[in-house]
């Protein structure tokens, strides 16, 4: 029996005697003796009642450390009360211990990534769904401008429809906005949930100088391949306006034979007439390519768009010899889009697929449409044909940049246009050792 349970046992004992020994006082020697023995059993009741609740004092003391995370206290040994109390003692010191060292990591960490978002050049903000600024660090300021914001409606004066921006921007999306010091700012959102409140994180970057310089090299390589064509026509122009010369100079007299000079000059002429044909012709792509109507949006099923492009090309397609295959994995799904459009995105696809085909032996297409996720179509158009090395897949889709004899350049350029008009993405990538893969990525509606 511990320390503890004989000191309940004989405390009850002599609560007992006591108890006993008052009835006989009391009976015997009168009210007054026997009064002086019931004070003394209320203090021996007392403090037995004390002796026993220390156990419940400590545990609330306990209890009350962990809920106004006061973990200062210490408990002590308790030798007195016997092992069980020595080892409940240890138990509580124990636990405040341990949720001491969880505080303390806590703080580190918090301190830690307070730290990092205070230095790092990206903007960070967040704001609950009043508005109210909850987190803002100093690169967002320097980026936004100012000195102070509370509430994102301060925004107004300084950035004209930036508040409603950000107060609409959904979770998971992005968008570009131009500051009055004409910066380019890229905004990202996300939204988290604490202690039932919504709150939405911001992160704005600028990224002018990025754009400036893939502006300047998109601008740089249209210039390239302008130069180029230019160049092809106007060069053999200049070299035939020097023969003609020479043909009214020398061979067109009355001494001379007519008619092989006249002949001369009708093909020079031909040739001019060939060549600033072909100049109209580029000139009218890039007509084409800078002058794209907007997307007519309306609700588009995927499985008859794929069937109807299949029906248009395949006299073509069997006429080539390509075997050519679709599979639709849900013939139901629909997206919101131009049809028209993304038709001629298909059939241009479809088209360059059977012009890289020319040489295989046993030329085959495949189109497949799958879900990549419930928001998102992805549509391959996959040939076997000798594949795009890896020059000419960095420049695929730069405006009038052809590897075919008879092409103008445009429309790989153009489908990505029209892609990214739709919220999408085209991209092209190679098919094993063989064959070439372009995927059209489309959001769901």
């Amino acid at each position: 029996m511990n320390k503890f349970s004989v000191n309940i046992l004989l405390r009850i004992i002599l609560l007992t005697v006591s108890t006993i020994a008052s009835v006989w006082v009391w009976s015997v020697l009168g009210a007054f003796p026997g009064i002086a023995m019931a004070i003394l059993i209320c203090m021996q009741i007392y403090g037995m009642y004390y002796y026993i609740n220390r156990v419940n004092r400590k545990l609330t003391l306990f209890l009350e450390s962990i809920r106004y995370e006061d973990f200062s206290i210490r408990f002590s040994a308790d030798n007195k009360l016997g092992k069980s109390f020595q080892a409940l003692n240890h138990q509580f010191n124990e636990v405040l211990e341990a949720f001491r060292q969880t505080r303390a990591e806590k703080e580190a960490n918090l301190k830690y990534i307070d730290t990092i978002v205070q230095h790092i050049s990206i903007g960070v903000l967040s704001f609950d769904t009043e508005g109210r600024i909850e987190l803002i660090n100093p690169a967002a300021f320097r980026l936004l401008g100012i000195y102070r914001l509370r509430n994102i409606s301060e925004l107004k004066n300084t950035h004209p429809g930036l508040a409603e921006y950000l107060l609409e921007i959904r979770s998971g999306s992005k968008l570009l906005y131009r500051t009055r010091q004409e910066q380019q700012l890229s905004i990202h959102a996300a939204s988290v949930r604490l202690q039932g409140r919504l709150i939405k994180l911001i992160s704005l970057q600028n990224i002018h100088a990025e754009l400036q310089q893939k502006e300047l090299e998109a601008w740089q390589n249209l210039t390239k391949i302008l130069r180029h064509e230019i160049m092809n026509s106007v060069t053999p122009i200049v070299s035939l306006i020097g023969t003609m010369q020479d043909i009214v100079e020398q061979d067109i007299s009355p001494e001379a034979a007519q008619k092989e000079a006249i002949a001369d000059l009708q093909e020079a002429l031909e040739t001019i007439k060939s060549r600033s044909k072909g100049i109209m012709n580029f000139v009218n792509a890039y007509r084409d390519y800078t002058t794209l109507p907007k997307p007519q949006f309306t609700h588009v099923n995927v499985k008859e768009l794929i069937t109807g492009v299949s029906s248009l090309l395949q006299p073509e397609l069997k006429q080539a010899g390509i075997y050519y295959h679709y599979e639709i994995e849900s013939s139901g799904t629909e997206i919101h889009a131009d049809v028209a459009q993304l038709q001629m995105v298909m059939i241009n696809l479809i088209k360059n697929a059977m012009d890289a085909l020319e040489q295989t032996p046993t030329p085959s297409i495949e189109v497949k449409a799958t879900m990549n996720s419930p928001n998102q179509l992805h549509i391959e158009i996959i040939d076997n044909g000798p594949g795009i090395d890896a020059e000419a897949m960095n420049k695929i889709f730069i405006p009038f940049y052809t590897t075919k004899k008879k092409g103008s350049g445009i429309g790989l350029s153009l489908s990505q246009q029209i892609i990214q008009s739709h919220g999408g993405q085209l991209k092209v990538s190679r098919s094993g050792n063989n064959g070439t893969t372009f995927s059209v990525l489309l959001p769901v509606s």
